[in-house]
């Protein structure tokens, strides 16, 4: 019998946040973050937030705000990042049933993207063609409930 596909939902951080120690599902505060995480939340998969500063988060750590971007990180810096998450996904256990979906810019996705498949895992990146206005219309479009 085979197992069946798992998905996690990957999901940038963002810079507009809290200014206090928050759990990281509840520090990222910005519309975009809040529509993406309702969408995910919705899809009842479980799912993490790629974080610039903590690498892969789980949504219920607590962690105190930063300021820090892969927007900004020298190449060699997001390398060693996206080293650093792959590292902490192999921790989840996961296999190659496991199916990525991933809602992150091109910086967050270039060499994590590679990384994951050398691994053998598939990914989505529904959002990739994107701008900031049609991602916020496709979650809103894909959404079960009502979003502002």
């Amino acid at each position: 019998m085979e197992k069946a596909l798992s998905c996690i939902a990957l999901v940038s951080c963002v810079k507009q946040k809290r200014n206090q120690l928050s759990s990281a599902k509840e520090l990222y505060t910005s519309d975009w973050f809040r529509k993406a995480r309702s969408y995910i939340e919705q899809q009842g998969v479980d799912w993490y937030i790629l974080s610039a500063n903590y690498g892969l988060l789980s949504p219920t750590a607590l962690i105190q705000p930063y300021e820090k971007t892969l927007n900004k990180m020298p190449v060699s810096d997001r390398r060693e990042w996206a080293s650093r998450v792959l590292r902490q996904i192999s921790e989840l256990g996961c296999d190659q049933t496991t199916v990525f979906q991933i809602y992150a810019g091109q910086k967050y996705r270039e060499y994590l993207l590679p990384g994951l498949r050398a691994a053998g895992y598939s990914f989505n990146t529904p959002l990739a063609r994107l701008g900031i206005g049609q991602q916020l219309a496709w979650f809103k479009s894909h959404s079960t409930d009502k979003l502002p």
